[in-house]
């Protein structure tokens, strides 16, 4: 199966075809209300501003599992997200990326770029480290570390890029433009 393959929820349970986005640069990610990368908003909204009339998109799939950082309902996380960093790009329903329940997108996702690590710096340092406590083979398998882990599918449903919550935004934007 292909990136193109799939669907996820929407908030009002109608089924959003990754199809729709062929041709398309989409950025999917696994989002947060209430987590310490929940900033990225801003920078993905600043990507989606300057890129979405060249044919960029973003999957915006909320998910709590992670230390339970998004409690809230469709409609409450939506209201966030638009009050406090006027995002325009649309959101899918609150999901799983993990697990029995996750996503098969996800699955296909993890299955086409697995965890490479944290890369560098204290908010890798500090993810390793409580990750470790969580479960010591962490490093061993695909599945989502965090809240704000990134994949980029290219123009022809390749998956091109897998960003941990702690790389910076500024490669993930580069990365972007180098496709648009």
């Amino acid at each position: 199966m292909s990136f193109y393959d799939y669907t996820v929820p929407a908030p009002d349970g109608t089924e959003v075809s990754m199809s729709d986005f062929k041709g398309k640069v989409v950025l999917v990610v696994n989002t947060a209300t209430g987590c310490g990368f929940t900033p990225h908003y801003k920078d993905i909204e600043d990507m989606y501003e300057k890129y979405h009339e060249q044919g960029f998109e973003v999957v915006d799939i909320p998910c709590n599992q992670f230390a339970g950082q998004t409690p809230g309902n469709d409609e409450e996380i939506h209201q966030f997200c638009t009050l406090k960093y006027n995002t325009q790009f649309p959101q899918m329903k609150k999901s799983d990326v993990n697990g029995p329940d996750e996503l098969p997108l996800f699955r296909f996702l993890k299955g086409s770029k697995g965890f490479e690590g944290f890369g560098k710096g204290p908010a890798a340092l500090a993810m390793g480290v409580m990750l470790s406590k969580l479960d010591k083979d962490y490093r061993k398998n695909p599945d989502i570390k965090w809240n704000f882990t990134k994949f980029v599918i290219d123009r022809d449903g390749n998956v091109v890029a897998r960003f941990e919550p702690t790389a910076k935004m500024e490669e993930v934007a580069k990365c972007i433009a180098s496709l648009i």
